[in-house]
This record gives structure tokens, C-alpha cells and sequence, in this order.
């Protein structure tokens, strides 16, 4: 039974040191325009009333959430809508 608790008792701190990992990563993003595919965007445009609606790819007014600092190595990306 000792075992088991121990086990448990790691288990738990792993997942937990993993939701804090992933809590602290979640703050750094940013919106990254211009380079999602058609019907793949992560919020409405100027032109869609939705999630998932963009018209074309590499949209310019659509946008998904990446990690901050990706959106610039990006061909064709801005970090604004035009």
C-alpha cells in the first residue's frame, strides 16, 4: 500500500509541475495574421463572422494564436490586421 501512495504522490506532483508549465507558456502568445489557411482562423474578421470562416488562404485579417516571437519567422505573417 506504501507503494501505491508514493507512486500517487508523484504522479500528482508531475502533472501538477505541468500545469504550471503550461499556465506560464499560455501569457506569451500573440496573434500572427496573414499566413492561416482557409477556414483554419482562430477568430472573427473583417469580413467573417467567426471562428473557422476565413475565405482564402493568407487572409490578411485572419489570424491565429502563436508563441510570441514565431509570428516574425514566418513568410507573408504580421503581427496587425491590415
Amino acid at each position: 500500500m506504501n507503494k501505491i501512495l508514493k507512486t500517487s504522490v508523484v504522479t500528482i506532483v508531475i502533472l501538477g509541475s505541468n500545469f504550471v508549465a503550461m499556465e506560464a507558456s499560455a501569457g506569451s502568445k500573440e496573434k500572427c495574421y496573414g499566413v492561416v489557411k482557409a477556414g483554419e482562423n482562430d477568430c472573427a474578421t473583417k469580413t467573417s463572422s467567426c471562428a473557422g470562416t476565413s475565405k482564402t488562404d493568407g487572409q490578411a485579417d485572419a489570424f491565429i494564436t502563436l508563441p510570441a516571437g514565431l509570428c516574425e519567422k514566418l513568410v507573408g505573417s504580421s503581427t496587425t490586421s491590415s
